[in-house]
């Protein structure tokens, strides 16, 4: 497997390695799914889904040694894969990944004396981010569109964090779909998190942004492979997710 022995031994290296481990995870649920469900093959023995610092993920077996150098993610997510519907089967992987995630990150905590601040300190980092259940759910976008003032946003295409800043908003450009004209919306940093890596959009960002027209969800070009020459001549983007949203054979 991918772990090595690497160890962190500072909160900023303890949340680098939970936001690594997090985004290999997300990736697996939302933009690797298909490849994901296929390796998930419940005629194999008890599979882990294991993420990795380096942002990759894999289905293993469990490590063989007892006690294992790090706890252990949830086992035999593949026996549960074709008894239940598979939007619920891959909640309950997220909400066991995610459970997963903060036991590596406060057993490192642990291991190398985090004390009360350290574990607050990093907490509050950890909890500033999406839970894996809420990306694969959805519940982040929802969320955010309780807090948001703009209703109607279906139609963007495209967005950069290069286009300013308005006090403490960020405005991005919005091309409507029957319009030539453009119109300037304003939301907060926090209303929209990437659908495949769940990071927040911050008006910092430099990145190419892409919504897709089905789920109304935002993802980084990279995250999805679309660049902004290519989504020009997308007149209706579908997320990885949305075109995967297939009867399973």
């Amino acid at each position: 497997m991918d772990g090595g022995a690497y160890n962190p031994r500072s909160v900023e290296a303890v949340f680098r390695d939970f936001k690594g481990r997090r985004a290999a995870i997300v990736k697996a649920l939302t933009t690797d799914v298909v490849e994901f469900y296929q390796q998930c093959d419940p005629e194999k023995e008890n599979l882990c889904l294991y993420g990795f610092p380096s942002e990759k993920w894999e289905v293993n077996l469990p490590a063989e040694e007892v006690p294992p150098e790090l706890p252990e993610p949830a086992l035999g997510i593949n026996f549960a894969r074709d008894g239940m519907q598979e939007k619920d089967w891959l909640s309950l992987v997220a909400v066991h990944s995610d459970a997963w995630l903060l036991s590596v990150a406060f057993y490192f905590g642990a291991r190398f004396g985090f004390d009360s601040s350290d574990r607050k300190r990093l907490f509050t980092m950890i909890n500033d981010l999406p839970t894996i259940f809420e990306v694969v759910t959805g519940a982040a976008k929802k969320q955010s569109k309780e807090k948001s003032s703009v209703s109607n946003h279906t139609s963007n295409k495209s967005k950069s964090g290069s286009k300013g800043r308005a006090s403490e908003s960020r405005k991005y450009t919005k091309q409507a779909n029957d319009e030539d004209e453009e119109e300037e919306l304003e939301l907060d940093d926090d209303d929209e998190h990437c659908g495949a890596c769940g990071e927040n959009y911050t008006s910092e960002s430099v990145e190419f942004w892409i919504c897709c027209d089905i789920c109304e969800k935002w993802f980084h070009g990279k995250c999805v492979k679309i660049t902004p020459a290519r989504a020009d001549h997308i007149k209706h983007y579908k997320c990885p997710l949305c075109s995967n949203k297939r009867a399973r054979p």
